[in-house]
């Protein structure tokens, strides 16, 4: 490969290859998979829990299964999440969220929880935190029981919580703040995944579709 000698081979820009997008949930298929739930079932309402907190406030798998109760702050409507490098957050908490939480907490409290668990808010049935494999269990199969076709993890839930926040006009910094991105250019990703809402706009406002 031989170049001029102003144009050196490590200048070159390589266009990089498309990353496939994640899976988005419509609001549909989330409520779906909640209303799935069988709350006759011994763990049910905590998995309902579980899953209102997802996607209530955008958060990884290893975040929700550390979540404590004294991080609750009610009367402010805020939670706080432990994120990569222990960095602490406080995330918006719905009152869905808490309502749930709250139905769950009669279930949880009746656990023999164990030593050094006792503030830790979604337990197994042996009163330990629950391994981040046990969640991802627990979505891939509440997902095909009601039938929703696309491969849903917990991250799903997140990227739908934030895919969700910038459909309805979010500023990206909050939602930054909010999923604990330390770049803002890890949260742009979400900027690009609705293209039919982007082609809406463009309709709209561009002077060109006049």
């Amino acid at each position: 490969e031989h170049f001029p000698p102003a144009i050196q081979k490590k200048d070159i820009l390589i266009p990089r290859l498309g990353s496939k997008l994640p899976e988005v949930l419509t609001v549909g298929e989330i409520d779906r998979m909640l209303e799935g739930i069988d709350l006759s079932k011994a763990q049910g309402q905590r998995n309902k829990a579980m899953l209102e907190t997802l996607y209530s406030c955008g958060l990884r798998v290893s975040e929700l299964v550390q979540l404590q109760i004294s991080g609750i702050f009610r009367a402010e409507g805020f939670i706080r999440v432990i994120g990569k490098g222990d960095k602490e957050r406080l995330v918006p908490f719905s009152p869905r969220a808490l309502k749930e939480i709250d139905l769950y907490m009669p279930d949880r409290n009746s656990l023999d929880i164990q030593p050094g668990y006792e503030d830790i808010l979604f337990l197994n049935r042996r009163g330990k935190m629950l391994t981040r494999n046990m969640v991802f269990t627990i979505i891939k199969e509440l997902a095909m029981a009601t039938g929703i076709k696309k491969a849903v993890s917990p991250h799903t839930f997140r990227h739908s919580f934030a895919t969700h926040l910038v459909e309805g006009g979010a500023d990206l910094r909050a939602v930054q703040e909010m999923l604990g991105h330390e770049s803002i250019t890890t949260t742009e990703i979400y900027t690009h995944l609705d293209r039919e809402y982007l082609r809406e706009a463009i309709i709209s406002f561009h002077p060109r579709s006049k």
